[in-house]
């Protein structure tokens, strides 16, 4: 379980980052560098100090441009051995990011629709679906793009899989233990239950980072992932 779960580096500075992996030690082999911390704290030498220590990265830099800028951008992060990066799941975009990665084992992760957003922020962005049908729109797209999965929602999670099918990584933020404040997240869930709905990677920042005992917390998080059964 614990290659399972990724724990999100959201600080903006590098000690500060490097304190959170050394009181995390074995408990967590994986961590997601996302803007605050990318732009903040040295995160692409963070990540590349982190993958020549044997952890695993995960760029959450959810790129979207033109093909060719997606291209380079993720060529460029595919030569740091990363193991996945997002970019926003519109079709042109998905399929630039899968020629920036051709040749590396880079998963390429499309971002459907934010966990801070509902169905009326969707429509308020101009969207004429619901968010479930603009995330199963985005997962046809996705599969089609031939990239190696999808974040989204847990409570999406099982709706995605049976558009994608078995073999493409299911990632999904806002996830929460019982009982644990949600934050800016509106749709959120267990770990364990949300691996039970067929997520095959759980990203985990606040519950875990600004915990008094980080490991402790992340132990608390395995525990529960546990409990939980993979559909996929």
């Amino acid at each position: 379980m614990a290659g399972q779960l990724i724990v999100g580096l959201d600080v903006s500075s590098r000690a500060r980052a490097e304190e959170i992996v050394a009181l995390l030690g074995d408990t967590v082999d994986f961590y997601k560098i996302g803007y605050q911390c990318f732009y903040g704290a040295d995160g692409f030498s963070l990540g590349k100090a982190l993958l020549a220590a044997g952890k695993k990265v995960f760029f959450d830099l959810k790129l979207l441009d033109i093909d060719n800028t997606v291209e380079k951008g993720v060529a460029a992060i595919a030569e740091t051995g990363a193991t996945m990066l997002t970019v926003h799941a519109y079709p042109q975009c998905m399929r630039a990011a899968v020629r920036g990665a051709a040749g590396s084992d880079l998963c390429i992760l499309g971002v459907s629709v934010l966990t801070s957003m509902d169905d009326a922020d969707v429509a308020e962005a101009g969207f004429a679906r619901d968010t479930a049908g603009l995330v199963a729109l985005r997962a046809q797209q996705a599969r089609d793009a031939g990239i190696g999965g999808l974040v989204s929602s847990p409570h999406e999670a099982e709706m995605v899989r049976t558009i994608i099918g078995p073999r493409m990584a299911i990632v999904t933020p806002g996830i929460r233990l019982p009982g644990a404040a949600a934050g800016d997240q509106k749709r959120v869930m267990g770990p364990g239950e949300a691996l039970a709905e067929g997520a095959t990677h759980l990203v985990v920042a606040r519950p875990i980072i600004e915990a008094a005992d980080p490991a402790a917390a992340a132990r608390a998080i395995l525990a529960d992932m546990n409990s939980g059964t993979r559909l996929a």
